[in-house]
C-alpha cells in the first residue's frame, strides 16, 4: 500500500541560518513530497537564498509578499497551497529525523477523523523539549507554570514508548491530513503567535477526533533562533492566552473569572518572561 503524499509547511520569520538546515533535511527526506516555505519576513539576503533554493528544486515552493500574518495564518496559507493528502507542520529551526513521517503515518491509520499526531521534539543534548506532551490548558495550569511550578507540560514525566493519546501536542512538529484540517478550518487566525496549537488540539477533541503523541517520530529543535524582539513575543503570548480563555469560557461565572485573571496573567508574563 502506497503511503499518502506529504507536504511539509515551514513558516519563517527572521529565523536565521538554522532555516537552511531545516529545509535541506526536508528536501533530502524521501518521505516528504513537497516543501512549502511561507515567508512571513526575512532579511533580503535570506529571501534571495530562499528564492534560489526553490528555483533549483521542483518540490520546493516559496509563498511570499503577504507580510507577517502570524504563525497560524502562515500555516493556513501553506495548507491552501499544498497538493498532498497529508500535511506536516514543522518549525523553521527544527530538523526532521529520518523515518519520522512514516511512523506518524502508521499511527494515523487507526485514528478517527479529524486527527493530529505530534512527535518528540528534542534539544541539542537529546532532552525532550517543553511542549510536545501537555495536559489540557486551564487558568490554574497557566498561572502555576508562569510562577515556575510546572503543572501543564509533561517533559519531566516518563515518556511513553508507543503512540499515546495526548490532550495537547506541539505546533512545532506534527502531522495531520488535509481532510482533518479542512474539517477544523485550520488554525484560528485570531492567534498571532502562541497557543494556536492548544486551540487546534482542543477543537480536534471537541469534534470527536483524536490527538496523539508518537515517540518514534522526532525532530531536533534548536529554539530561540528568531530575531523577533522578546517583548513583542511576550505580548503575543499574553494576547493569545487571553483569547484562548475568553473563547472557551463557559457561563457567566467562568467569563468573570477569566476577565479578572487576564490582567494578572499579562503582568506575570511580562515579569517572568515565560
Amino acid at each position: 500500500m502506497t503511503a499518502p503524499s506529504v507536504s511539509a509547511i515551514v513558516v519563517t520569520f527572521q529565523t536565521g541560518p538554522r532555516l537552511k538546515e531545516c529545509l535541506y533535511a526536508l528536501i533530502a527526506d524521501p518521505e516528504v513530497d513537497q516543501t512549502i516555505i511561507v515567508n512571513n519576513g526575512n532579511p533580503p539576503d535570506m529571501l534571495d537564498w530562499l528564492i534560489t533554493f526553490c528555483d533549483a528544486r521542483p518540490r520546493a515552493q516559496l509563498i511570499s509578499g503577504h507580510g507577517n500574518v502570524g504563525f497560524g495564518a502562515g500555516v493556513n496559507l501553506g495548507i491552501d497551497a499544498a497538493s498532498t493528502e497529508h500535511i506536516l507542520v514543522i518549525n523553521p529551526d527544527a530538523v526532521l529525523r529520518r523515518r519520522s513521517v512514516s511512523s506518524l503515518q502508521v499511527t494515523a491509520q487507526d485514528c478517527p477523523m479529524p486527527w493530529i499526531i505530534g512527535g518528540k521534539v528534542f534539544d541539542l543534548r537529546g532532552r525532550e523539549c517543553r511542549g510536545p506532551r501537555r495536559r489540557d490548558l486551564t487558568l490554574w495550569r497557566a498561572a502555576t507554570s508562569m510562577l515556575g511550578w510546572n503543572t501543564w507540560t509533561l517533559e519531566a514525566t516518563a515518556a511513553p514508548n508507543k503512540a499515546t493519546k495526548m490532550p495537547v501536542i506541539s505546533g512545532a512538529f506534527f502531522l495531520s491530513s488535509r481532510e482533518s484540517l479542512k474539517q477544523l478550518n485550520g488554525f484560528d487566525e485570531g492567534y498571532f503567535l502562541h497557543v494556536e496549537d492548544v486551540d487546534l488540539c482542543r477543537r480536534c477533541w471537541d469534534a470527536g477526533g483524536v490527538v496523539m503523541y508518537d515517540p518514534h517520530a522526532a525532530a531536533l529543535h534548536y529554539g530561540s533562533t528568531s530575531d523577533a524582539p522578546s517583548g513583542a513575543v511576550a505580548n503575543h503570548k499574553a494576547n493569545s492566552l487571553a483569547r484562548y480563555f475568553k473563547k472557551f469560557a463557559r457561563g457567566p461565572f467562568e467569563r468573570l473569572v477569566v476577565a479578572l485573571a487576564i490582567p494578572i496573567m499579562r503582568f506575570g508574563i511580562r515579569l517572568s518572561g515565560r
